[in-house]
This record gives structure tokens, C-alpha cells and sequence, in this order.
């Protein structure tokens, strides 16, 4: 039996419900596989701070944009990230940028500051253009084949980040080092925590030792070297007192990078190409817009101009945010809605339920980049009401990039493809521990004439 006590309307109750085993059962399967409707029903059922106690464990569920605000602000330094995402990734991604907290987390942001600044950003395009001009331009669409497109992003997102990150064409390591981040994506929520042969969890720990093993082996070339990529710029990047990381925050780094910058962004991508396979209408509008550039080679100082184009990403990412789940955890009690919750808890808020509450989008249900132009700008409702990027001090640092990176891609398929969906198609979600397709996606892409 669990104990979750609702904290929401009477606080002087605090009455514990009494839940059964199957009813246990049927909510933690629901929190993996639909975040969405297992927020909602929480949320409809017990309030805004729901708390469960789960195999010696306190779980604190908040909803709302006032949740993002408490957790993501900290104020005081009540919640910690990094014993929060220890617990969930932390054999896989140990001291990632997320995983770190206070002055660490601050260290170790600004030595990585420098490979987002405006001049590395404008490099970066320069790199990443003529490479996705020809990976888009050959993919292998055939008339009446379907094209998986979540591992066709995938394949060259993985790509694009070896370039900017690693310096390097990965050549005959492509497929090896993909699958490992498959397999130590997928083993950042496996459904049995044991690390045992043939687990998902066993998987993932063995692939991390690969890519360790393999950014090792490029250490001594990039701290000899004076490269740009991100992978030179971390093994070279020193603090105020000629401080600089070690060989193993670098190996760090680079795991946890290389993961954010090619799966988000995957994710991101496929949900763009299949909100615009659904809606015509807003495919036609954005190659409109593209055309209205009047280049042929996308530049940095045309990025600002593809505003319709970023109202799609964002309504994508509203609908279909990456994350949706961002767990914290209580380092001391703290107060939500005048209710009082205790230390030592997982508090989790919840993206994707945010993102559908009626307090703050019209008919969130249905598909409207216009939601976010600026004469309706819902997501200005409140500051915290749209957070695919997270926020405060964890905002992702790779904020800008992405975009940069999905207008780019966008900008491609739009001259050379127009693509639709099979009939009666709808695409199934995974909505953790990324938002992807269960099916990859299968999309009828045609040349434009």
C-alpha cells in the first residue's frame, strides 16, 4: 500500500489516501508511458502538490506555472539538481552541466559559456550549413516509400554534433557511437533499476565505458591542438586562475553535450515535420516565408527573419516538449500554495501538463503557432507557463544553437520537399525519458519541382 496525501485544498486534513497494489501499479506504468494524462489525473484528483511515498521514497508532484517558478528560481537554494537527476541518469551522464549545483554549476557553466558565444555560434553556422544542404538534399525518398524521419534526424543531428563538438568526421564509428547513446539514453529511466547482463540499465553502463574510452583517446590531440570545436574549446578553456577542467570533467561533458545536442534536437525536428505533415496550410506558409529570404544559403543574419518558422518550433515544443518531467529535490522544507512540504523529497514538475492548462493557452489541445506571435503571445501569460528550455540557472545553455540548428534544417526541407502523412495516420508519442515516435515517424517526403 502507498500513502498519498493531498496537499492542495484542505490543509489542515492532510488525510493520507489509501491506494491499492494494482491501482500502484496502473500509476507508475501511466507516469512512464503517458506523463501527460498521469499529471492530469493527479492534478484533477488530488490538487496542485500531490506527495506519495513509494518504496521508502517521497515524491512531491507540483502543477502549474507557479511550480516552475518556485523550482526553477530556487530561491534559497531549496532544491538540488544533481540529487535529483543522480538518481535518474546518474550511473549514465555522472556530472553533467544538469547534474551539478551552486557555485559548482556556475564554474563549470562559465568555462563552458565560451563555445555558445556569437562568434562560435556564427562558426558554427558556417560549419553546419553546406553539411545539412546535402544531407537533406540526399535523402533516400522514393514515390510511395514512407521515410522514417525520427532516424533520419537522428542519423544527422548525431552528425552535425560531431562536427561542432568533436571536430571530426566519425567516419566508421557513426553507427557504434549512435547506438551507444541509444542505449544510454534509453537506460536513464529503465523500468528495473539493476545494473544485471542484458538489462537496459546493464546496456547503458556498458556503452557510457565506450564513449568514455572513446573521447580519452582524442584528449591528448585536442589539448595539443588548437581546434574551435566545443570538444578543443573544453579541453582548453581555463578559469580567471589558469584552472582548467580535468581529463575526466571533459570526458563528462562531452557525454552529457553530445546526448543534449542530438537527441532534443532530434525530438524537436520530428515534431515540427509532423505537425506540418497535419497541417498543410502552415507547411505552404513557412516555405513562403522561406522563399521571401531570397537566398539560397541560409545565413546567420537571416535567422531573426524565419519568425513564422519559430512559432511552429515553439508550438512543437509546447505540444511535444522533450522533457517532460523536470525533477528536483528538497534539500530543506519549503512552502507551495501556503501548504508546507518536507525536505528529502523528489519534487517534480510537469512541462507538458503546463502546457496544456486552459489558465493559460486557448484550446491547448489544438495546433496554432499563432499562440505565439506578438500580438497574441500566450505564452507571455506567465514567465513559466511554457518551459521546454527549463529555466533560471539551469536554463539550457544550448538554447540558441538548437534554434539556430532546427530553422536551419527546417529552411532545407522546405525547398526541396513537400511531405505528407499516411491516411489516418496519427503518430503514437513515447513521452519519456525524450519525446519520440514509438514508430519513427513514416513520412511521404517529394521533391519540389
Amino acid at each position: 500500500m502507498n500513502d498519498t496525501t493531498s496537499l492542495a485544498n484542505d490543509t489542515a486534513a492532510l488525510r493520507p489516501l489509501k491506494v491499492g497494489f494494482f491501482e500502484t501499479l496502473r500509476l507508475v506504468r501511466k507516469s512512464y508511458t503517458y506523463p501527460l494524462e498521469h499529471a492530469q489525473e493527479l492534478q484533477a484528483r488530488f490538487g496542485n502538490a500531490v506527495m506519495q511515498k513509494m518504496a521508502g521514497r517521497t515524491f512531491v508532484h507540483l502543477f502549474g506555472a507557479d511550480a516552475h517558478r518556485l523550482a526553477l528560481i530556487n530561491e534559497g537554494q531549496v532544491f538540488s539538481n544533481k540529487k535529483a537527476w543522480d538518481q535518474i541518469i546518474g550511473r549514465i551522464f555522472p556530472n553533467g552541466l544538469m547534474l551539478r549545483d551552486g557555485d559548482d554549476h556556475r564554474y563549470h557553466r562559465r568555462l563552458m559559456q565560451a563555445g555558445f558565444k556569437s562568434g562560435a555560434m556564427q562558426r558554427y553556422m558556417l560549419e553546419m550549413e553546406p553539411q545539412v544542404q546535402q544531407a537533406v538534399a540526399n535523402w533516400p525518398v522514393s514515390p510511395g516509400q514512407p521515410l522514417l524521419a525520427f532516424p533520419t534526424f537522428k542519423q544527422m543531428t548525431l552528425d552535425l554534433a560531431a562536427t561542432i563538438f568533436l571536430g571530426m568526421d566519425l567516419g566508421d564509428e557513426a553507427t557504434r557511437l549512435n547506438d551507444a547513446f541509444e542505449a544510454t539514453v534509453a537506460a536513464s529511466m529503465p523500468k528495473i533499476p539493476l545494473a544485471i547482463p542484458g538489462t537496459i540499465l546493464w546496456r547503458g553502463i556498458r556503452a557510457r565505458e565506450y564513449m568514455c574510452q572513446y573521447f580519452r583517446g582524442q584528449l591528448a590531440a585536442k589539448r595539443e591542438g588548437n581546434g574551435t570545436d566545443m570538444f578543443s574549446l573544453l579541453c582548453n578553456a581555463t578559469d580567471e586562475d589558469g584552472n582548467r577542467y580535468t581529463d575526466q570533467e571533459v570526458i563528462d561533458h562531452m557525454n552529457f553535450l553530445m546526448m543534449a545536442a542530438h537527441d532534443t534536437t532530434t525530438s524537436t525536428l520530428t515534431s515540427m515535420t509532423y505537425a506540418l505533415a497535419r497541417h498543410p496550410e502552415w507547411q505552404q506558409r513557412l516555405l513562403e516565408e522561406v522563399q521571401s529570404l531570397g537566398v539560397e544559403h541560409l545565413r546567420y543574419e537571416d535567422l531573426d527573419r524565419m519568425a513564422q518558422t519559430e512559432w511552429v518550433m515553439k508550438e512543437a515544443l509546447r505540444m511535444y516538449p522533450p522533457l517532460s518531467t523536470l525533477p528536483k529535490y528538497s534539500t530543506a522544507p519549503f512552502e507551495f500554495e501556503g501548504l508546507r512540504i518536507p525536505a528529502n523529497a523528489i519534487v517534480i514538475t510537469y512541462p507538458i501538463h503546463t502546457h496544456y492548462m486552459q489558465e493559460y493557452w486557448s484550446e491547448p489541445a489544438r495546433f496554432d503557432p499563432e499562440r505565439f506571435s506578438d500580438e497574441r503571445a500566450e505564452h507571455k501569460r506567465d514567465a513559466y507557463c511554457w518551459v521546454p528550455f527549463s529555466g533560471g540557472a539551469h536554463m539550457c545553455i544550448g538554447l540558441h544553437f538548437a534554434i539556430m540548428q532546427i530553422k536551419l534544417v527546417m529552411f532545407e526541407m522546405l525547398r526541396h520537399y513537400q511531405w505528407s502523412l499516411p491516411a489516418g495516420y496519427d503518430m503514437p508519442v513515447q513521452q519519456s525519458p525524450i519525446s519520440k515516435p514509438r514508430d519513427g515517424l513514416p513520412v511521404y517526403f517529394a521533391p519540389r519541382r
